[in-house]
């Protein structure tokens, strides 16, 4: 469920004042689609340059997403925009990070932008994990397999991205750009490519292809059969969860995405 969105305008004063003590003079404001994990996003055009706004008030229930993005950002800058400031102030928490001038990426098949994603995906796996607060993906998901000791196959000290939203990556004349790291987690290092291959096949892959975008990972070569196929199917009563009695059409997607994925897997099996 998307949060409230907000536009710059509507934040109190103080907020927009402490914000553009980091930012310089603010030229003008661009308010963008919030998504799912902000209710504030927005384009600041300063003196500077562009900065890009995103916020949630303080007493929100995924707050702490925030923090989150702030701690791991300087750990993962090789792959996302740099963090420029984290203000608190007038009951609104805003981080404003160095804008990416790109497109959201296009999974479909074929798509140009699909090697670059997988270049981000191998970048990402080799860069080590922080000794930061994190959640442990084998926690994430312990409510959705048949045996909770299946969870355990999850555990490991990857830093993983966890959201494969195409809207997270951001595609530029040379590679691709992570965002919103509010989810980071620690786990398993080939369970990236597993969340990106949901993603690939609600935009149009088959199962097969999807696996075979990510099949020369090389975290992707050291995944134990077993528990992908625990995680197929830890993610169809996730996504069946998310979708709930009266989905929406993109959650409807992914669900029915999740579950194609996970009969594939049992018939392999």
């Amino acid at each position: 469920m998307p949060v409230p969105s907000i536009t710059f305008d509507g934040l109190p004063s103080g907020a927009r004042s402490a914000i553009e003590a980091e930012t310089g003079p603010i030229l003008k404001i661009e308010n963008l689609s919030t998504g799912l994990n902000s209710s504030l996003s927005a384009l600041a055009h300063t003196t500077g340059g562009v900065v890009f706004l995103k916020g949630l008030r303080r007493g929100h229930r995924w707050v702490w997403t925030q923090q989150r993005e702030a701690d791991i950002n300087p750990y993962v800058t090789p792959l996302a925009p740099r963090l420029l400031f984290h203000v608190i102030v007038d009951s609104w928490d805003v981080l404003g990070f160095e804008a990416v001038d790109g497109h959201h990426a296009d999974y479909s098949p074929g798509s140009p932008d699909l090697p670059k994603v997988t270049d981000a995906l191998r970048k990402l796996g080799s860069l080590p994990c922080p000794e930061i607060e994190l959640r442990q993906a084998e926690q994430r998901l312990a409510g959705y397999v048949s045996d909770p000791t299946e969870a355990e196959a999850f555990a490991g000290n990857a830093m993983l991205h966890t959201d494969w939203n195409n809207h997270n990556v951001l595609i530029t004349h040379d590679r691709a750009h992570l965002v919103d790291w509010g989810w980071a987690t620690r786990g398993a290092a080939w369970l990236d490519p597993a969340h990106l291959i949901i993603w690939l096949i609600a935009a149009g892959h088959t199962p097969s292809e999807a696996e075979g975008a990510v099949a020369l990972l090389p975290v992707w070569k050291s995944a134990p059969p077993r528990a992908v196929n625990a995680f197929a199917h830890a993610s169809a009563n996730l996504w069946q969860e998310i979708a709930g009695s009266a989905p929406d059409d993109w959650t409807l997607t992914l669900r029915d995405a999740a579950q194609v994925w996970h009969q594939h897997r049992e018939l392999r099996s």
